[in-house]
């Protein structure tokens, strides 16, 4: 099954962006080549570039805190696990302790080395960081892949309670809704949201032998899906049979 997910405000937006971001540099951090330590680089410098909205920080910080309360309201209910309980209350303490105890914005500490500022400044040119423009990266490029991995590994160090808290908080909402098979009536689908809830995400799973690519919009108070196939011509085109998939909202 291929997995869509498609948040329902900026924040989530932004959460699954880092996520994705993160995924990407842990792949290529485990790799030895200088070229995915160069993608390595400069997925560092995107994640940076999202991170320095003035609010990013804030708001990991604020959801932490509420899912911890969220949490917390569980306690004592015969039905709810303790051990569990706490261990994922514990997760989320120790997100929030380092997370805010990090000076700043997410990556600031970075943003102090003129080594790898310059290459920030240069990496978005196309061609900018040949040899002749950043001859002490072009240097550093050609050090044992050890030395690499170890060096790209300190500077993602204070990315990481970002990257931490981020992953659990995805995984909280995630866990939060129940899939559930739902059919797409001449590949189109909508239903209305139950009110008295915040949906924050909704996700599809479907069957890739079908050949279908969903088009979802949505709000707080809808979500549509239109069932896309990709014509002879590379346009896509709307799927005009019934088709069945599964569907997740979570809150």
């Amino acid at each position: 099954m291929i997995l869509y997910e498609y948040p329902f405000n900026e924040r989530i937006r932004t959460y699954l962006r880092l996520e994705h971001l993160f995924v990407r540099l842990s792949q290529l951090l485990a790799r030895e080549s200088a070229m995915d330590h160069h993608f390595a680089l400069a997925t560092i410098f995107e994640i940076m570039d999202v991170g320095a909205r003035a609010d990013l920080k804030s708001d990991v910080l604020k959801d932490l805190d509420k899912q911890k309360a969220h949490l917390d309201a569980y306690r004592g209910n015969p039905a709810i696990a303790e051990g569990v309980l706490d261990a994922v209350i514990g997760q989320l303490d120790i997100c929030f302790q380092a997370l805010n105890g990090l000076p700043g914005k997410a990556g600031q500490a970075l943003t102090e080395n003129d080594w790898l500022m310059s290459i920030r400044s240069r990496i978005g040119i196309p061609g900018g960081t040949c040899e002749f423009d950043l001859p002490a990266y072009y240097a550093w490029q050609f050090k044992p892949a050890a030395q690499r991995q170890q060096d790209l590994s300190t500077w993602v160090a204070s990315l990481m309670p970002l990257a931490d808290s981020i992953e659990l908080l995805l995984k909280l909402l995630r866990d939060s809704g129940a899939p559930q098979k739902v059919m797409a009536n001449g590949g189109q689908f909508q239903q209305n949201l139950p009110q008295g809830r915040t949906f924050q995400l909704v996700r599809l799973a479907i069957d890739p032998a079908l050949g279908l690519i969903p088009e979802i919009s949505g709000n707080r108070l809808l979500v549509s899906i239109r069932l896309m196939q990709q014509g002879d011509d590379d346009r896509l085109q709307l799927s005009g049979g019934d088709t069945g998939f599964e569907l997740a909202l979570c809150a």
